[in-house]
């Protein structure tokens, strides 16, 4: 199997250290927390296999199923007497150092971080097991400087990170309007600037950047800032679906406590069957779950349009993260992969069939 270069290896950005490093709930930044927090199990619950089960994902409305599943009790409610302690990240690669140092088990996750850890690992430390969230990725600019998709080109034009999942769309993007860039530096016809998403709506007020390729909420928060989308990702896309956020599990965890693993999929495949039947309430609980995490919850003007443009499914989609590791490739930031086994689709698929649900393909990355 070919080594892979880090796909989401963050690049600090001078130019926007004079702005206040404001946290915000949705960055894709280096910081990770150990929430430490344990949900509460039913009392006389029975465990299964395992006494706790540890669960990482983003304080991000993408990662929505798991928000409004711990939230709304919906994941503790299928595992019965075994207790979730949950970790929040804000970059992938500390979710995938988590992963691989036995910190949390379970994680949701985007596509390019998942690539990554699979082939850094040679295969060993991790597989797909599910999918959760489609779109809500925007191409929002300043409308005084770009009118036009033409108009992209010569501006300076902000990504969460080198090589993160919406630095490689937009990569790709640049290459398909026959413009060149520079992929690691980020300089050419157009300046892809590697910017935190906890900034980004800083440095968009400040002047420094005039656009973003981000997911949501940042997306939202720039267009209540006065920018306006330019481009939906989704609309790049065939039937407009590519995965952004899927769950990942530790191959040891799956292969020695299979009855959790199936329970968590259980709850989540539930959890988007109620996000997507009561989805007002399911965007107050995701924002109730924002709140407590960061402190402050989400305004209307960034959270309603923002929630709109994420479909919450149970298919990973897996032909898309197949696409998406080739235009890695083709931005040269990523060696050929050999992804064969980076998916294992059994459980969630025996958990869709059982709900008469129909079952999801992994299209040919499957575990043997």
């Amino acid at each position: 199997m070919s080594a892979a270069r880090p796909l989401t290896t963050l690049r600090t950005i001078a130019v926007i250290a004079a702005l206040p490093l404001l946290l915000t709930a949705c960055g894709y930044g280096s910081d990770s927390t150990d929430d430490g927090k344990q949900t509460a199990a039913p009392a006389g619950a029975k465990k299964l296999s395992a006494d706790e089960v540890k669960i990482g994902y983003f304080p991000n409305l993408t990662h929505g199923t798991a928000l409004v599943g711990v939230q709304e009790g919906l994941l503790q409610k299928e595992l019965g007497g075994t207790t979730i302690k949950t970790a929040t990240f804000n970059a992938g690669p500390s979710e995938i150092e988590a992963l691989n140092a036995g910190s949390i088990d379970i994680g949701w996750i985007g596509p390019s971080p998942s690539i990554n850890g699979y082939t850094k690992s040679n295969g060993k430390n991790l597989r797909i097991i599910g999918g959760s969230a489609s779109g809500g990725v925007k191409l929002v600019v300043n409308p005084k400087k770009i009118k036009s998709l033409a108009d992209v080109k010569g501006k300076k034009i902000a990504t969460p990170q080198l090589g993160n999942t919406q630095d490689v769309a937009f990569l790709n993007w640049i290459a398909d309007q026959g413009w060149k860039v520079d992929a690691e530096s980020g300089k050419g016809d157009v300046s892809v600037v590697r910017t935190d998403n906890k900034i980004t709506p800083d440095a968009y007020k400040a002047g420094s950047i005039d656009g973003a390729w981000v997911p949501e909420p940042t997306a939202s928060k720039l267009v209540a800032e006065g920018g306006k989308v330019l481009l939906d990702e989704s609309s790049l896309w065939p039937d407009k679906k590519f995965v952004i956020t899927n769950i990942i599990v530790s191959q040891k965890f799956l292969k020695e406590h299979p009855d959790v693993v199936k329970a968590v999929l259980r709850g989540s495949v539930k959890t988007n069957a109620w996000i997507n039947a009561n989805p007002d309430k399911a965007k107050a609980s995701a924002n109730a779950a924002l709140e407590k995490l960061s402190g402050k919850a989400l305004p209307a003007a960034v959270i309603d349009p923002a929630w709109k443009s994420i479909t919450f499914l149970d298919d990973p989609l897996a032909s898309t993260l197949n696409t998406e590791a080739q235009h890695a490739v083709k931005a040269g930031l990523l060696d050929k992969p050999d992804l064969k086994g980076i998916y294992d689709l059994t459980l969630l698929n025996k958990v869709l069939k059982a709900q008469g649900k129909n079952e999801v393909d992994d299209a040919g990355l499957g575990a043997q």
